[in-house]
């Protein structure tokens, strides 16, 4: 079930990087899991700034690809925070239900509708 147009997305997208970006202060984290927040709130923000849908703003990205890397990246920090627990000490809890939100996301998002309404 879609129920997640392009424009909510890009919404969603803009959120989710002010939660990374914010994350490290307001949850307190230190080392790798502040650099590593820091990190997916760039990219994020690079992503979703250059992809081709209503809240992108140079649109050089195909939403498909777009849509490959959130299908990626979910999975990947749950996996990374799960089996990887050193990497993200002190951290952990936010960088799984990071992935759960983006897998989700990715789940309820109709990719298809970038292109009609862009």
């Amino acid at each position: 079930m879609k129920i997640l147009n392009a424009s909510i997305h890009g919404i969603l997208d803009y959120a989710t990087v002010i939660a990374f970006a914010s994350a490290p202060t307001l949850l307190g984290f230190s080392g790798a899991p502040v650099m590593l927040a820091y990190l997916l709130a760039a990219v994020h923000l690079a992503m979703t700034v250059l992809t081709d849908m209503p809240l992108g703003l140079v649109k050089i990205i195909p939403m498909r690809v777009h849509a490959l890397v959130e299908m990626l990246v979910g999975p990947t920090l749950i996996a990374a925070a799960l089996l990887a627990p050193s990497l993200v000490v002190g951290a952990q809890g936010f960088f799984v239900a990071s992935g759960v939100a983006i897998c989700a996301v990715w789940l309820l998002s109709d990719y298809a509708s970038a292109t009609q309404s862009a």
